[in-house]
């Protein structure tokens, strides 16, 4: 039996959900969705969107930003500004979010016009 169903905001341009265990393509859902256990940290919330996730515009993708500025993330002072620390944290990063481990995010999505509009 399916679960409720939620919706999340995500860029008209994001590419869509990979299959379960294909490599990350940036499509963002499984951090839209919800943070991982990281992310948790850096959003200070359970539920929602995660905070440290980034639209990069150029590439048409989501990326995690705990990988880019972890730091600052955890801060909660995202910034470009790279701090010293920031090389031992984004190797802790990559294994806690399971980089290069492949999509496992297992959201059924729907396409935007392939159903209703959200309840107002």
């Amino acid at each position: 039996m399916p679960g409720p169903t939620r919706w999340i905001r995500i860029e008209a341009a994001a590419p869509p959900k990979p299959a379960v265990g294909a490599p990350c393509n940036g499509c963002g859902q499984c951090c839209l969705a919800e943070p991982c256990p990281l992310g948790v940290l850096a959003s200070r919330r359970r539920h929602g969107e995660c905070a440290a996730l980034e639209w990069e515009p150029t590439q048409m993708r989501y990326r995690c930003g705990l990988l880019r500025a972890p730091l600052a993330h955890l801060l909660g002072r995202p910034t470009k500004q790279a701090h010293a620390l920031d090389g031992p944290l984004r190797a802790l990063a990559r294994r806690w979010i399971a980089a290069g481990s492949g999509c496992d995010a297992e959201l059924e999505t729907l396409h935007p016009n392939e159903q209703k509009a959200p309840p107002a």
